[in-house]
């Protein structure tokens, strides 16, 4: 599996481990998931006039689910949507990103080999405009769950029509940092949170704000951190950051920051593009208009903004599109709980960055960002139907 997604996406082999371990506790979970589905009594006798009456709830499996999903995550996502759609009880059909057949493949054989039902689980492979459409043409189909853009999101949900969907979509991940908080402490959650996978992966840390009272010297500690990393070939012992996920990807994150440099950034450290490799980069003195702040780079490239008041630090963050993670980093309760309350994103992490992601927990973003929830339990939930069973009785 290591093997399948280093050559798939160029993930290091650090990211790649990490891919494993986590699908392994995605399956795990998606397998306690299925003992528990369950309905619910209904009390039915605590309405007026109601007696002799009985009401539960049952969950029934929807059917057939069309899972369809990006090269970022080529196993441990895949997990997350094959897991709790079987668990529920239901078939399923995966649509991999065409740049990861190696590691979806792989998954289906283990998962067929383990004992999976060879009628409840099909790979299919192909661009979104063969083999997508057909699945999004199919009315054998009751149930979606896609991640990737908004734009071809949009088109999911428009095709489902009135049947279900679970969609996780763009993001741009905000973290900020308060005037209590220790820096090199953040430092050191910040990088991997940032530049883990190249930087290709929705909750990384993109926005950085950072109280003006440590943002002189945050630059430079990330900069530190990042020191002597090895960066380029994936396969390299102890690499950080591996090649993106082609050239022209690398190309347009490297434009986007020449551009932000043009435009008065400054660049403390990385910048440039080799090949498909794009160094870990730091950019201070950036304006709301540049891409590598209005818009997901999705690509190593984290840019800090001072604040003074957390207010607006928090409307700042408010103000995209997009609503899937945010960190807040402060030791004050009352300043975290009112954060926690003011951010509008599907997840708020307290004195952790925007990237942190258990995967027992419920996972899904807000406005652009999507609906719905991963986390097998909550995703398994969502892929049955519900039905009401009422009983009178004497």
């Amino acid at each position: 599996l290591v093997e399948c997604i280093i050559t798939d996406t160029g993930f290091t082999r650090a990211d790649a481990l990490g891919e494993i371990r986590r699908a392994e506790q995605t399956l795990l979970l998606s397998g306690e998931a299925a003992k528990q589905l369950s309905g619910e009594m209904v009390p039915l006798e605590a309405a007026p006039g109601v007696t002799g009456r009985l009401g539960f709830t049952l969950r029934f499996p929807i059917g057939v689910v069309a899972a369809i999903t990006p090269f970022n995550s080529p196993l441990n996502t895949v997990a997350h949507k094959l897991g709790p759609a079987l668990a529920a009880g239901n078939g399923v059909v995966l649509k991999p990103a065409n740049a990861t057949p190696l590691t979806a493949n792989a998954l289906g054989q283990i998962l067929l080999d383990a004992g999976v039902p060879a009628g409840l689980l099909a790979i299919v492979h192909g661009g979104g405009a063969t083999a997508g459409e057909a699945l999004l043409s199919d009315e054998r189909i009751g149930f979606y769950t896609f991640t990737g853009s908004t734009e071809v999101g949009l088109t999911v949900q428009r095709a489902a029509g009135l049947r279900p969907t679970q969609l996780e979509l763009g993001s741009i991940a905000t973290t900020i940092v308060c005037d209590d908080a220790d820096v090199a402490e953040v430092a050191a959650k910040v990088v991997p949170a940032a530049f883990r996978k190249a930087g290709q992966v929705c909750t990384s840390v993109q926005r950085l704000y950072v109280h003006r009272d440590l943002a002189g010297g945050f630059g430079d500690a990330l900069a530190e951190d990042l020191e002597g990393r090895v960066v380029g070939d994936p396969r390299q012992p102890g690499a950080l950051v591996g090649p993106l996920i082609s050239r022209g990807e690398a190309e347009r994150v490297s434009g986007w920051i020449a551009a932000a440099e043009k435009g008065g950034a400054t660049l403390v450290t990385g910048g440039g593009c080799a090949g498909s490799v794009v160094r870990p980069t730091v950019l201070v003195g950036v304006a709301p208009h540049m891409d590598v702040v209005r818009r997901e780079v999705f690509g190593p490239v984290v840019s800090i903004l001072p604040f003074t008041d957390l207010a607006d630090a928090v409307r700042d963050a408010n103000a995209t599109e997009y609503g899937l993670a945010a960190g807040v980093f402060t030791r004050d309760l009352d300043r975290a709980l009112w954060a926690a309350r003011n951010l509008r994103f599907g997840g708020v992490h307290i004195n952790e960055t925007s990237s942190s992601r258990v995967d027992l927990m419920p996972y899904g973003g807000v406005k652009q960002s999507g609906h719905g929830r991963e986390g097998p339990l909550y995703a398994a939930r969502e892929m049955t139907e519900e039905r009401l069973i009422t009983i009178s009785h004497h």
